[in-house]
């Protein structure tokens, strides 16, 4: 009987495992720290004496690298060759508020350095266990469809996009959809 309820726990362990999307089960700390460290650059203000062209170099990853405790990669999954996140950030200033950024991505397999991002949603500042509870619904709905159009009209979870900011993969930036119809 024994040998049978270790055996039970021994494969119930292994299906949370192989189902988890704790970042932790595709990376070590390591690694995850610097996929999160590499996130940040893409979402977070441009480091000093950098601009959106050049936060990418080598000189300005001390800057993100020190962002690492106030940013958390709560949740990562990949299907189909994409790599899903949400991610917890800071707002500003307020040690009261936090804000959600649910994205997609593609992972060089060698390295796991970014090859293609994009920022999906950005949640409003939230307390930190309302932007965990909201984003963890969003994510599910993310991964599940590839996107979350059927669920901006829900201005309680979803701040951007809308009308007044879009997200362009090519800046990497959130911008007004007019200032985008715009560029070349």
């Amino acid at each position: 009987m024994k040998r049978i309820i270790a055996f039970a726990f021994l494969i119930l362990s292994f299906t949370q495992c192989t189902n988890s999307k704790d970042p932790l089960h595709y990376f070590s700390e390591a690694e995850r720290d610097s996929l999160l460290a590499d996130i940040i650059t893409y979402v977070y203000v441009p480091a000093p004496n950098a601009n959106n062209q050049t936060k990418f170099k080598a000189d300005f990853r001390a800057f993100y690298v020190k962002q690492l405790p106030s940013f958390y990669l709560q949740n990562y999954v990949e299907k189909d060759g994409i790599s899903y996140f949400f991610m917890i950030r800071p707002v500003g200033a307020s040690a009261l508020y936090r804000r959600g950024v649910l994205g997609k991505m593609q992972l060089d397999p060698k390295n796991h350095r970014i090859i293609s991002f994009e920022e999906i949603a950005n949640t409003p500042h939230l307390p930190e266990e309302v932007v965990r509870e909201r984003g963890k619904f969003l994510f599910n709905k993310l991964v599940q469809e590839g996107n979350l159009d059927g669920y901006l009209a829900m201005k309680q979870y979803i701040e951007w996009p809308d009308a007044s900011l879009k997200y362009d993969k090519k800046t990497h930036t959130w911008v007004n959809p007019q200032a985008l119809s715009l560029l070349p």
